[in-house]
């Protein structure tokens, strides 16, 4: 009992260790997760605009109009390159999984690009054949942008060449430390919300045309939203971690209390059974 006592105090420190560790990562993570959305946002309202004043023409970019098909979809998932974080890998895979698992019950192709090591593990397990790439980013000491944009580059080159039709994003939308939201967001074609206002809409005058800017404004506009899908991975990752290693060091303390008085009672158990047997044999001599 000692040294299972022992054994516990020890993971204690080590899961307290790891949720204040997690704790110091979570401020600097939330605080670039928040800062990439309005950028995000303000990218998505002026690609909205070019949209809506380019419908309808013939020469609209392939990855604003697609390819006219929705047989083959390509699953980008993103999630962390570490454990110990609670449901928060398996909730984007579980998303994940189940718009696979639906879109081949309706006799579409599905292909996985996975990012990080623990959701290409889980998949593997189901999907190890319908996985093209995996990209491990357990080297990386901080997230940039230039790694958003090497992502970019494979989808689109693995679009170009007519791979897949439909693109879909899997991440985990940052809320708090105890509310990490797993989200599918369609990247390829790109899905442009109507703009919203009850005034008269302004008009604007492009130089140079639309569909020109679209072309060099969208493949930019996939990377940035790739980033921020990392970001904001990055963030609910630590915010899981921290809530995780929170109720194991809580967990621990309880298990310990509970160590503590099994060996206790055992103890005075084997006391009083001591003295039993002194003041049974002073007796019979």
């Amino acid at each position: 009992m000692r040294v299972r006592i022992a054994s516990t105090k020890a993971t204690q420190k080590i899961t307290k260790a790891m949720q204040m560790v997690a704790a110091s990562k979570l401020r600097r993570a939330q605080t670039a997760a928040e800062a990439a959305r309005p950028y995000a946002q303000k990218m998505d309202a002026v690609i909205s605009n070019i949209a809506a004043a380019a419908a309808g023409s013939p020469g609209a970019p392939a990855l604003l109009a697609g390819t006219g098909r929705d047989q083959v979809h390509l699953l980008l998932v993103c999630t962390g390159e570490r454990g110990l974080s609670g449901a928060f890998n398996s909730a984007i895979v579980r998303l994940a999984r189940e718009r696979a698992l639906s879109l081949m019950n309706q006799g579409k192709e599905v292909k996985f690009f996975c990012v990080g090591r623990k959701g290409y593990e889980q998949l593997r397990r189901t999907f190890e054949k319908q996985i093209i790439e995996h990209l491990d980013l357990r080297g990386v000491r901080q997230l940039g942008f230039v790694n958003a944009e090497d992502i970019a580059k494979k989808v689109l080159v693995r679009f170009e060449a007519g791979e897949f039709d439909v693109c879909t994003l899997f991440y985990s939308q940052f809320k708090s430390v105890i509310a990490q939201i797993p989200t599918a967001q369609q990247i390829i074609p790109l899905v442009v919300e109507g703009q919203s206002g009850n005034g008269a809409a302004t008009a604007y005058e492009y130089e140079p045309e639309e569909d020109e800017i679209l072309t060099r404004l969208l493949p930019r506009n996939l990377a940035v939203q790739i980033f921020r899908a990392l970001l904001e991975n990055n963030a609910s990752f630590y915010g899981a971690q921290m809530s995780a290693m929170d109720n194991a060091t809580r967990n621990a303390g309880e298990m310990i209390r509970k160590q503590t008085l099994v060996y206790n009672r055992t103890r005075q158990a084997q006391i009083t059974k001591e003295l039993i047997e002194i003041i049974s044999g002073a007796e019979a001599v």
